[in-house]
């Protein structure tokens, strides 16, 4: 449990750390961060897996580099749901979401 909590709050500050260097991505504050994180990773769980069966063929011929877009669009559908979260656009999307899988692949690295 502790190591969830943990997750949550890295990944609420690696939310805030692109909202702050990336131009379109703005975040209200880290309190929005928090349930913006929340919200995302709910996202994810119910939709990551069913996106990347859905989208076999484009991640396999990419060598899983499509899994960047589909990450993209669970960002962008957390802007779509959320007032206090949004992204100009789809590209600003993409950018986040790659900055966002290297950050919390570093804090997994350090931390787990």
């Amino acid at each position: 449990m502790m190591r969830l909590l943990l997750q949550w709050v890295l990944s609420a500050l690696s939310l805030t750390a692109v909202a702050t260097f990336l131009p379109g991505f703005r975040l209200q504050g880290f309190g929005s961060a928090l349930v913006v994180a929340a919200v995302y990773g709910v996202l994810h769980v119910l939709l990551y897996r069913v996106l990347v069966f859905l989208a076999f063929i484009p991640v396999f011929l990419t060598f899983g580099l499509f899994i960047f877009v589909i990450n993209a669009f669970l960002l962008f559908l957390t802007s779509a749901l959320l007032d206090n979260f949004k992204i100009d656009t789809i590209p600003t999307a993409l950018i986040g979401a790659v900055a966002l899988t290297l950050l919390n692949g570093i804090w997994r690295w350090l931390l787990f």
